[in-house]
């Protein structure tokens, strides 16, 4: 890769970070929608549903994944060109390595790439079921450009994802295509779901819940994907932790601006 190149992926990763703030966005509004609806429906329930259900979410991408690395247990871990390199290297990293082979895009690295189309993609339907249940424009319209700006960033890394998994560019593409419909998928089931049971108390549930599975698929692909491999050696990692912070505290001056 060159100096260019390294530059712009840096940046790019510095700003991965911050989009991360969708996911302080969702958690913080899951809880607050459930306390709603229970004090509007005067429902009494001593069970903590909305951390379950965001519990269910992180546990889905997880089961998921396993399943489909066990599929591919028989595989080499690693590539024939890395075994001369990696034999210079393991005495030295043998000891900082182990237990954190969930995030070593460098091992089946074309697997893992697809793995992250899969949840990124069902990640989207979740977003997308999540904007088309809400009524209020205003708030559409908010969520959408959070959205489009979200999903820029995504794609970027995405591609950066596909290309170090030496991917053939047709799959890549099919794979960017799928990323793409499935947010617009999902936006057409949630409002499909609106007018059947448009301000009724299923129509809350159904979104409180949505919006929970969204948590937590985003809760997996933040702390068990992207943060690990983004954070992994010590280059950059202050800014990345900085632009991090940043994001979440924009969205929580957003939400606090709006009570």
């Amino acid at each position: 890769m060159t100096v260019k190149g390294k530059s712009a992926d840096k940046i790019l990763s510095v700003f991965i970070c911050t989009g991360k703030k969708s996911l302080s966005h969702i958690l913080m509004k899951t809880v607050p929608d459930f306390s709603c609806m229970k004090l509007k429906r005067s429902l009494t329930l001593q069970f903590p549903l909305p951390e379950f259900i965001m519990a269910m979410g992180f546990f889905l991408v997880l089961i998921l994944e396993q399943i489909l690395l066990s599929f591919s247990h028989h595989q080499p871990i690693q590539s024939p060109e890395s075994h001369p390199h990696d034999h210079h290297h393991h005495r030295g990293n043998a000891s900082e390595e182990p237990g954190h082979l969930h995030v070593d895009f460098t091992s089946q690295s074309a697997l893992r790439a697809f793995i992250l189309v899969f949840s990124l993609s069902l990640h989207s339907i979740f977003e997308g079921l999540a904007v088309g249940l809400v009524e209020d424009e205003k708030e559409v319209m908010e969520i959408c450009l959070a959205l489009v700006i979200h999903k820029s960033i995504i794609a970027l890394s995405l591609c950066f994802r596909l290309l170090q998994g030496r991917i053939r560019r047709t799959v890549a593409a099919g794979c960017l295509l799928l990323f793409s419909v499935m947010s617009p998928l999902g936006i057409a089931i949630g409002v499909g779901l609106t007018e059947e049971t448009r301000s009724s108390p299923k129509q809350q549930i159904v979104r409180c819940s949505l919006e929970g599975l969204a948590g937590g698929t985003f809760f997996y692909i933040t702390f068990m994907e992207i943060l690990p491999h983004e954070l992994q050696g010590n280059r950059n990692n202050m800014p990345k932790v900085c632009m991090l912070l940043l994001g979440f505290a924009l969205v929580t001056a957003v939400l606090f601006i709006r009570l």
